[in-house]
């Protein structure tokens, strides 16, 4: 170990640690050669017969025979006392087979069948993704279930999902059996049986009865994260096609291309209580990754509401004269007075309208016909879910377009104000009225809709001149080919982006291209410069930048050279997509074997080690993670008023109070003159396994303190595995236009 170098030096390391566990374990040696092969039975290595008579066998048998043919040859040869030479050969044979029978290629070249192919080893029957491991103990098929093409169920409650009858019948078939023979409807089961696969009238009734409040699972693959599987209450529907409500869309990734679902029934009490209390999708509409809601809508429920809230922002309508303005604003005293009379013809969705409501202080609002109906909806909702416990008066009126960011923020807000599970009875007021208006304000998109902007031609033919003027000081000698490549790639970037904002400029505030984007309800603008202003550079497969851009757009068509560059991109995106996501996938199963031990073992563990956090995040932003911590020492003004006690959470009041303390300078700065709080962190967490409440904080699936046992290692490795998932397929939606994406850096 002292005198060898490089790989001698690891390899005697590797033999001396060996010996040395050897001495400690008090183990000897000798107990360690084996005496017996042990054989295993010839049912999990057979053999069958094939068509033309001959037998296929399993790899097993071959290497088998040759440990047997080997031993039986080297017992010969010691009877007959051959030389040493000749024996010594024959037993270092044996060794290589018996090496090759517990794990071929191990040690050597490994030992081939016919064609080349490397005999599979016992070692070979366990290990890896195809092994008998996690492929046979840890993947097993299991019984009550089945998997359909999902598709959209827009009326079905959040906790719930559209079941197919015949589907409900074979997974339910025992329950519907029991119950037959239970209600005397079938002598015994052989009887019930009959009558469940003849399906009689009577078989339906049974069904819906015991479909009644018995949860199922549904489990989309991929399963990225822990809500990639959720319960809800079956309904039974017509049809093969399962139906899943909207908003659990983006919780298991799903769209209704033709994806499917896996369906599996909870069997026992016990089961069904879990999936009922912790698994029903309206328990789950907080990621556990960063607690924001997940189940907010999207797409066409985004564009509805915005269409729905279109019309001047507070601000504007301030400066609003209301005797002057025309048409002149209706006044309304209730919500229902506003929509009767839409439904009239009297007002349109975004005129101008006064709006009092009853009982509220702060007298009338000036707004227009269908915020009063959004504010409305959402109102009714929030009083249906909480009865008397609602308060209108603490309701804010929303007073302004509402675009997905907004909504999202809405939602987050009400998640605050009343608690998850209250408002995931009022998500489905946010996808019917979001449906509603969507349907009635009929958006569609035509050819007409992408207009080009009338300055894309002088803006491309300024910025031609300025590469022009570039060459001419390269041709020159005065700039290297370097500097002229990025000098070149800088100005059409620029001129692109300059394209873009003309585009922008030019759309009309309700083109309905423009509305899509804006709105956040799909697309971006991104998709509308490669349609209506110019493609910009591309890519070529090594990732270099081409100094050539494509200057024309979707709308205009391209040229030949121009599709040619551009085809690039299209590859790119389809060849990262396939192999980002098999590695991306391998990164979580990592993480996930690293952290699975971490789990909340206790209450505190009692260090006085904690981290420090800055208030404000470097961009300004207040610093979010502070929310749900434990504060390491009391929080005190300058003046001694106590913020926070020592091991308090900080809640929103805490952090709130924190601020107005920092605002007016009454904290203490460190040598940057920034705010820095203690608080505990998992970092320095001194519990004997696992980490502790204390220093773990606040669980973001659920707004409390994480309970003991909570598998917090997991949460967190799923938590970082499913968006590095999600952003491999982010390159295929671009259709590869240069830029530097996140993926841009990383080694393949």
């Amino acid at each position: 170990v002292r005198t060898a170098k490089g790989q001698k030096q690891a390899r005697a390391v590797k033999r001396l640690k060996v010996v040395a566990a050897f001495i400690s374990s008090g183990n000897r040696p000798e107990q360690m050669v084996l005496e017996a092969v042990p054989v295993i039975p010839p049912e999990l290595r057979p053999m069958v017969q094939l068509d033309g008579g001959r037998f296929a066998t399993s790899d097993l048998n071959d290497l088998y025979r040759r440990v047997i043919n080997r031993n039986n040859r080297l017992k010969r040869l010691l009877d007959l006392g051959a030389p040493e030479i000749i024996v010594n050969n024959e037993k270092r044979m044996l060794q290589e087979a018996v090496d090759a029978l517990f794990d071929n290629g191990r040690r050597g070249r490994p030992v081939t069948g016919p064609g080349n192919r490397p005999l599979k080893s016992l070692s070979d029957m366990l290990k890896g993704k195809q092994g008998r491991f996690r492929q046979n103990l840890l993947g097993k098929r299991v019984d009550y279930s089945g998997r359909s093409v999902i598709v959209a169920g827009p009326y079905l409650k959040l906790h719930q999902c559209g079941l197919p009858k015949l589907m409900a019948l074979e997974l339910f078939k025992p329950f519907i059996m029991a119950q037959l023979v239970e209600r005397k409807a079938a002598q015994n089961i052989k009887a019930a049986k009959k009558m469940v696969d003849s399906m009689i009238p009577e078989v339906w009734d049974v069904l819906e009865q015991v479909i009644h409040e018995h949860p199922v699972l549904l489990n989309r693959a991929p399963t990225l994260h822990r809500l990639g599987i959720q319960a809800f209450e079956p309904v039974l529907v017509e049809g093969k096609a399962i139906q899943v409500h909207p908003l659990v869309c983006h919780a298991f990734n799903a769209d209704f291309d033709g994806d499917q679902m896996a369906v599996h029934l909870p069997l026992s009490a016990e089961a069904q209580a879990e999936a009922r209390i912790l698994m029903l999708s309206s328990n789950n509409i907080l990621s556990p990754a960063h607690g924001q809601p997940l189940a907010t809508p999207t797409q066409d429920m985004i564009l509805g509401a915005y269409y729905l809230t279109y019309g001047p922002d507070a601000d504007e309508l301030s400066k609003v004269d209301r005797a002057t303005h025309e048409p002149r604003p209706h006044c309304f005293r209730t919500a229902q007075e506003a929509e009767l009379s839409y439904e009239l013809g009297g007002v349109k969705l975004h005129d101008l309208a006064e709006f009092r409501p009853l009982g509220r202080e702060g007298g009338h609002v000036l707004t227009t016909v269908g915020r009063i109906i959004y504010n409305d909806r959402i109102e009714r909702a929030l009083l249906e879910a909480m009865g008397d416990d609602f308060d209108p008066t603490q309701y804010d009126f929303v007073n302004k377009s509402m675009k997905k960011r907004d909504t999202t923020e809405l939602v987050d807000q009400l998640v605050q104000s009343y608690g998850a599970t209250t408002i995931s009875q009022v998500l489905d007021a946010f996808k019917d009225l979001g449906f509603e208006f969507a349907t009635k304000a009929g958006i569609t998109i035509s050819k007409n809709d992408v207009v080009i902007p009338p300055s894309k031609g002088d803006i491309v033919k300024s910025y031609e001149e300025k590469v022009a003027e570039l060459t001419s000081q390269y041709d020159m000698g005065l700039i290297t080919q370097e500097e002229r490549h990025e000098a070149v790639v800088e100005q059409w970037n620029a001129c692109t982006e300059e394209v873009a904002d003309a585009m922008v400029a030019n759309l009309d505030v309700l083109n309905p291209i423009f509305m899509m984007a804006n709105s956040g309800a799909r697309g971006s603008f991104k998709q509308i410069r490669q349609l209506a202003g110019m493609r910009g550079l591309m890519a070529n497969p090594k990732g270099e930048i081409i100094e050539r851009p494509v200057k024309a757009n979707f709308m205009e068509g391209l040229d030949v050279l121009e599709y040619f560059t551009s085809t690039h991109g299209a590859r790119k995106g389809l060849a990262d997509t396939a192999l980002r996501t098999a590695d991306s996938g391998y990164l979580t199963r990592r993480l996930v074997d690293v952290a699975q031990d971490v789990i909340i073992r206790e209450p505190d563990c009692g260090t006085q080690e904690y981290i420090e956090l800055a208030l404000y995040k470097e961009t300004g932003d207040l610093n979010d993670n502070l929310l749900g911590r434990y504060a390491a020492h009391e929080i005190k003004t300058k003046r001694g008023r106590v913020i926070a006690e020592k091991a308090a959470q900080i809640d929103r009041p805490e952090l709130a109070d924190i601020i107005e303390s920092a605002t007016a300078e009454q904290l203490k700065l460190d040598n940057h003159g920034r705010v820095k709080i203690a608080v505990r962190s998992v970092l320095k967490c001194e519990a004997t396994s696992g980490v502790c409440q204390a220093c773990y904080g606040r669980s973001m699936a659920s707004g409390q303190t994480a309970q003991i046992g909570d598998a917090v290692g997991i949460i967190a490795a799923q938590s970082i595995g499913e968006p590095g998932t999600q952003l491999t397929m982010r390159t295929f939606h671009t259709g590869g236009v240069a830029g530097a994406d996140i993926t841009h850096g990383l080694p393949r």
